[in-house]
């Protein structure tokens, strides 16, 4: 008898998409893993605790190669490429390694001026009175932007790059998301092309020089640094802004105190994780995850969203605190964040995109003015939602409001292009069975 989905373990009532912790908390009181119906993708262990988590992520018997599993018969034609999350040590590491030496401390220290110059011509464009999408209008532009000026993307194409790459990311169809991948790879390949002839320099010209990436690897490469390296910061931008606007305590102390953006980062990356799941790993061979048997061919895929709010790990997991204590009473130091808690390439894009990340905030923060939630979202379908929250000027607030509870479901902000649509399929590395990206509304700082 197949696994329930979360949907049928979601209570009558309940908006799964707006906030799943509830249900997770409910899965993790049952247990640390659980057998699941991932709609689209079959069956699957979930793995909901921390420390259960932290094994399954850095068990090497499970596999990031697809072919490991029992079910394996294609890839579904989504796949773009070759790239790090479909492979494992030694290609793995050898991938990383390349792309690593590209991403010097000096290389995204040059990126700031440029990353600052963004911040401001977006923040500028933003209306002096009235709402406007935070999503739309900026934590969607910023990484994009950044991710594409690194790749040497021309500005025309944006619009309908971002189309694809929310198509594999956040699918819908089997045949739409097909007709994605086929859309971007097409692109890609004639980035590529541009790099050989080396009209194209800076990163992607100096990828396609390498001469240890063969060409699916160099597509594969080029797809993970545009679609992951940007996607995540989307959410992890808006995501920390609809936190601290949820919580203006919060948000006071960050203003009191800028020492605390690192901080503040660290916890929204647990309350609100921009992936809420891992990619789907595969068991090269039998093993147990915190008692529960896992055999070979099985998929596993790890709740990051679920394993941040474990109680035993982090005391009071529901509430939002930049200032949570390093240590407290019957827990071990703040662990560091779960591997794999960026998606993306950890020398990649995880580190150009997210450099974006606090120039976006602090300019957003240190802004005159006041910034408030308009109103919250009106769900409109699982994954998607109205933009709903958004940014408008709000006398400032002095007291803490209640706490309205995680964002809603993220925004498709740029449709996608005629002829294309989603899969039910994760692509690889996409986000687990939920993820939801908030229109964060705030009235201007």
């Amino acid at each position: 008898m197949p696994g329930p989905t979360l949907e049928e373990l979601t209570p009558d009532g309940h908006d799964l998409a707006s906030n799943p912790y509830p249900v997770y908390a409910a899965l993790r009181a049952k247990g640390a893993v659980h057998r699941v119906l991932v709609p689209g993708s079959g069956e699957s262990w979930l793995v909901v605790a921390h420390d259960a988590a932290r094994a399954a992520l850095t068990d090497p018997r499970l596999r990031n190669d697809i072919r490991h599993s029992s079910s394996w018969r294609s890839d579904g034609g989504h796949a773009v490429g070759r790239n790090m999350f479909q492979s494992d040590p030694p290609q793995h590491t050898r991938l990383r390694r390349l792309v690593a030496s590209h991403f010097t401390a000096g290389r995204i220290t040059a990126l700031r001026p440029g990353i600052e110059a963004t911040v401001l011509e977006l923040l500028d464009a933003l209306p002096e009175r009235g709402t406007a999408d935070l999503v739309a209008r900026y934590a969607l532009p910023l990484p994009v932007t950044v991710i594409c000026d690194l790749l040497e993307v021309p500005a025309a194409d944006r619009a309908v790059f971002h189309a694809w790459a929310d198509e594999l990311v956040m699918p819908t169809s089997a045949e739409t998301a097909t007709a994605a991948a086929a859309s971007l790879t097409e692109y890609l390949a004639g980035l590529l092309a541009r790099g050989r002839d080396r009209r194209v320099t800076g990163l992607l010209g100096d990828l396609v020089a390498a001469s240890d990436l063969t060409s699916e690897e160099l597509l594969g490469m080029a797809f993970l640094l545009l679609v992951a390296g940007h996607e995540t910061t989307v959410d992890l931008i808006s995501g920390t802004v609809h936190a601290l606007l949820a919580h203006p305590d919060q948000l006071a102390l960050l203003r009191a105190d800028p020492d605390l953006t690192g901080p503040a980062v660290e916890e929204s990356l647990r309350y609100n994780s921009p992936v809420h799941a891992s990619a789907f790993r595969y068991a090269a061979e039998p093993l147990d995850i915190d008692g529960t048997r896992i055999q070979a061919g099985d998929s596993v895929q790890v709740s990051l969203a679920a394993a941040s709010r474990d109680p035993l790990r982090f005391p009071d997991p529901d509430r939002f605190d930049l200032r949570r204590p390093t240590r407290a009473p019957g827990i071990r130091p703040r662990p560091a964040p779960l591997p794999g808690r960026s998606a993306g390439p950890r020398g990649g894009g995880r580190r150009s995109a997210p450099a974006a990340a606090p120039p976006a905030r602090s300019r957003l923060r240190d802004r005159p003015g006041h910034v408030d939630l308009a109103q919250q979202h009106t769900p409109e379908g699982p994954g998607r939602t109205t933009a709903a929250v958004r940014l408008r000027r709000a006398p400032p607030r002095t007291e803490p409001s209640p706490d309205p509870g995680p964002p809603g479901p993220r925004v498709s902000s740029v449709p996608p292009p005629a002829g294309t649509a989603t899969t039910a399929r994760p692509a690889p590395g996409a986000p687990g069975p939920v993820r939801r990206r908030p229109s964060t509304g705030c009235p201007l700082p």
